[in-house]
Parts: C-alpha cells; structure tokens; sequence
C-alpha cells in the first residue's frame, strides 16, 4: 500500500482526523482539491461569521482565541486551521482532486487528477457543501444580466447601483441581502420558497446555541415548540413585509434537510422591517430583464445571487459502492466503516460541526490506530513511537 491512511478534504473533518492519527502514530496523508488548505472556506463571502459560538466550534483540544469574540469570522477560521494543520504536523497535498474510489485487494484505490493512489483506509471529509445547488430555471436561461451562486460573492462593493435578486432566505441569503441594501446596491430583493425559522446569534446578552447541545437530545416536537415561541417573542412576527411564520419546527427541519433556520444579527431583521430589501416569494423562471414569481409578478434586476444550497457531491466519488441514501448523504455518518476500510466524516445536520467532527475524529483514530497496531504485530513488524508533547506553536495555538 502506498499509504496507511488517506483522508479527502483539508476541513476541520480531514485535519482533525489526520492530526488525531499522527498523535496514535498512524501515517495520514490530507488530498486537498484546492490550491490551499481548507480551500473551501477561502472561497466564502469576505464578512462571514460563524453562526455557533467558539465553545462549540473548536477542534478538541485547540480552543479559539478569546480575543476572537464570541462568533469567528472566515479570516479567523482560516487562520485557525491553518495554525492547527501546522502545529499537529499535519501532510496535505494541494492541488489534487479524488475523481473515484474503488476497491483494491485488502485497501482502496483512489484515483485523483495526479495519478492513483492507494492507502487500507480511506476517510471522506470533503464536506456537506461540497457542490452548489442550481435550480434548473436558472440554467441556458434568456436572462441578459449577472447570474452567480453564493458561493461566488465576496462583498456588495461590485454591485453598487445594481438591482439585485438573492434567491434563498437561510442564514447566507438574509446576510448577503442586507449586506448589498446597506452597502450601495440599488434595489434589493429576496426571494423565499420555505419561510426559515430565525434565531439571532445573541440573545439576552449570551450566544443563542449555548444550550443546542441539550436540545438535540430533548424530542423534536417539544424543541420545535420551544424555539417557535422564543421566536414570537423576540424576533416577532414578518409576515407584513412579506415573511410569513415558518411552516416546519427548526429541529424537525435541520435533521430532514439540513436546512430550516437563519441564524443571524437582529440587524437584518430591522432591515427587513425598515424596507432596506423587499421579500418576494419563489423564484421560478428568468425572463430577458428579471425574475419570475410564483405569484405571476416579475422583479427587474440585472443580478441573481442563488443562495440555494448545497449538496455533497459524493456521488461520483462513492456513488457505485452502495453507501449513499437520500440527498447523497452517506448511510453510515457516524464514524463507523460504510465498509471495511472505508469512513465518512462531518456529513450530520448539526450546529457546532467543526466541534463535532473533531470529537468524531478523535475516536476514528483511536479504532484505525488500534487495527494498524494488530496488524503490524501480525505481519511481524513493530509499531513506531510517535511524540504527543505539543510543540511551542501548539501551545500558542492552544490558548484560549
């Protein structure tokens, strides 16, 4: 084999894992398709922030930054794995892209852009927004304007003066909406095709997803109960500016489809309520000059910004393997092998990921670490010594 392990995606999933088996003295390669490490946060939008607080969003063991605040941004995240990957030793090569994985004899064979490669275990942590969804009505449409995904926007400084559509009223949408009606654009739209729950990112002076972890235990219907009344009470009914209640409870949703809650800053609310973007329902179509609503209305503009979502892109990775259920989620993403050898990592619905993953991380390494360990005792080999003292940037990495 030429590798013990090889793990797809430089996220906090694939360094977390990588790091974890390094510290157990398993030998982990990181393939990143990117030109850099965690290459899909450097392509989100320059203002984003997290929506979970730092107590929850830290990898095990490396805590972020109290000068940070509460909430990181993606410049801080970056630096953050960035510093994490260099402080655990971490190997990623860049630049390469995993197009397939098959089996081969008693491992996996992996072919990517650079050649095929080999390894006994193979653990996926490309990420649940691996691919951005575009609706079919936007595709080889009439529409003479700009079409973008969100996933493209960085700033509102390249649409100044321009009427923008931003289709997707999540937590990425409602941000990118205020930012372009607060920061120069002409008229701004955004368009709804399920109602969100919405929770501020404060409230009452603490972090609102302080007591999540307590709720994804609790039932669903009651949780659902509970935040669609702190809701009425603090964020207030939209529905005269175009936001009508949420028609799915907040937890019922993020376990169905991984969507359902905008977590925000009560400044866009108060946007929303001042008239500085208009809600309008779904987008269906586009004409030569705008949108089409499911209401007959047409909005001009000559920009749409799809913030419609992702999807995780596995399929023509894993797809004829047989370990991939609805929305190409994997059927076993709780750590445990899919099959021999083979592990998905990060792909739940659930606040805090980053935390979460490390924490799967963490125990995958301790299961891999083990097998590897029996197996070079059963091919007569020994098992190498690796140092767990942190080093001086681990430690400064580690403070919090």
């Amino acid at each position: 084999m030429d590798e013990e392990v090889l793990i797809i995606g430089s996220g906090p999933g694939g360094l977390s894992c990588a790091a974890e088996l390094r510290g157990r003295g398993v030998s982990a390669t990181v393939l990143e398709r990117g030109s850099e490490l965690a290459n899909e946060w450097v392509g989100r939008y320059d203002a984003m922030r997290f929506n979970t607080s730092r107590l929850h969003s830290s990898l095990p063991g490396s805590p972020f930054p109290r000068e940070w605040g509460q909430f990181p941004t993606r410049d801080q995240y970056l630096t953050y794995l960035r510093a994490y990957a260099e402080a655990h030793q971490v190997c990623v090569r860049t630049g390469v892209t995993v197009t397939r994985v098959e089996r081969d004899d008693d491992g996996w064979r992996l072919e990517t852009s650079t050649g095929p490669v080999r390894a006994r275990h193979v653990i996926v942590a490309a990420g649940l927004a691996h691919s951005p969804v575009t609706p079919g009505w936007a595709v080889d449409s009439p529409f003479t304007g700009q079409v973008l995904h969100a996933r493209d926007y960085r700033n509102p400084e390249p649409f100044a003066g321009q009427d923008v559509v931003v289709v997707g009223a999540g937590s990425t949408g409602l941000e990118i909406a205020h930012q372009l009606a607060r920061g120069g654009a002409g008229r701004v739209s955004l368009s709804f095709r399920t109602p969100p729950n919405i929770i501020f990112r404060v409230m009452g002076g603490a972090p609102s997803d302080l007591p999540v972890p307590l709720f994804l235990h609790l039932p669903t219907r009651l949780v659902d109960r509970m935040f669609a009344t702190m809701q009425r009470r603090v964020v207030g009914d939209l529905s005269a500016h175009g936001l009508p209640p949420a028609t799915e409870g907040a937890i019922t949703g993020l376990k169905r489809r991984g969507a359902g809650t905008a977590v925000i800053d009560k400044e866009v609310v108060d946007a929303i309520r001042e008239g500085a973007f208009t809600i309008v329902p779904e987008v269906t179509g586009l004409d030569t000059h705008g949108a089409r609503l499911v209401d007959g209305r047409q909005v001009d503009c000559s920009v749409v910004i799809l913030s419609a979502g992702y999807m995780t892109g596995l399929e023509p990775l894993v797809g004829h393997l047989d370990v991939l259920g609805e929305r190409g989620m994997p059927t076993v993403a709780s750590g445990d092998e899919a099959l021999p050898g083979l592990r998905f990592v990060g792909y739940v619905y659930r606040p805090g990921l980053t935390g979460f993953v490390g924490r799967q991380a963490r125990r995958i390494a301790r299961e891999i670490a083990a097998r590897e360990r029996a197996g070079r005792r059963a091919r007569g080999g020994s098992t190498p010594r690796v140092s767990r003292k942190p080093t001086s940037r681990a430690r400064a990495g580690s403070r919090g």
